[in-house]
């Protein structure tokens, strides 16, 4: 065991401790036919250096966004990232090695959260932003069922344009639940705001449009708001 830095005195007495004669008798209940009882056929170890540039050589085989044209889409689009933000995320006071649901969370990381909602509520025209969920799908989901709680209704409608996985995600949370999801279907890559707006009524909880969307398609839908809004 080259790679466990403890003195033979200290590995007897843990495996005295477990009731271990030996370390391979750790394993005795693994059967014998699946254990493997030779060396791992590795390449000879390399050096830092050595590996630095066996990463550098790799890497140089990519082709980077920047020279190429992006036809990814469904919500990976050229985009570009100011050097400031590397620069404030990378600030001490603003960041933490646990998760931002932990009671250990730094005031460094609510603040950090709290600033980028408060920007993106205003840059948005929003009056609630979350920055803290986990991605795209899930917080798809909290934001429908936040809109439940607070109407009370169980109708939501869905935009058929929104990405296929959130979609996926939210049917699955939400099929257990005493809910209708009704979705519109989207036209050639279109939202269909007209279509959303033509079933907004007092029954509906929410509607749930994604812009831009799967297809790359940006809409205005401070028509669809305003209609859903006075239901």
């Amino acid at each position: 065991m080259p790679f466990i830095p403890h003195t033979d005195a200290e590995r007897a007495e843990m495996l005295a401790a477990v009731g271990a004669a030996s370390f391979e008798d750790l394993f005795r209940h693994i059967p014998a036919a699946v254990r493997l009882k030779r060396a791992l056929r590795l390449p000879k170890a390399l050096s830092e250096a050595e590996v630095l540039g066996l990463a550098a050589r790799a890497a140089a085989r990519n082709c980077e966004p920047v020279r190429a044209v992006l036809f990814v889409g469904a919500g990976a689009y050229d985009h570009f990232i100011p050097a400031a933000v590397d620069e404030l995320a990378r600030r001490p006071e603003f960041y933490t090695a646990y998760t931002p649901y932990q009671p250990e969370l730094s005031q460094g990381g609510l603040q950090a959260i709290y600033e980028y909602q408060t920007m993106i509520a205003s840059l948005a025209g929003m009056e609630v932003a979350n920055a803290s969920l986990y991605e795209g799908a899930t917080a798809v989901y909290e934001a429908a069922l936040l809109a439940v709680r607070h109407t009370g209704r169980k109708r939501l409608l869905v935009d058929g344009a929104m990405n296929p996985r959130y979609r996926r995600a939210l049917l699955a949370y939400a099929r257990n639940l005493d809910l209708e999801i009704v979705e519109i279907p989207h036209a050639s890559g279109a939202s269909d705001l007209d279509g959303l707006a033509g079933r907004a009524d007092q029954s509906v909880a929410a509607a749930i449009v994604q812009s831009p969307n799967f297809f790359g398609r940006v809409a205005d839908v401070s028509a669809l708001a305003g209609k859903l809004h006075a239901a």
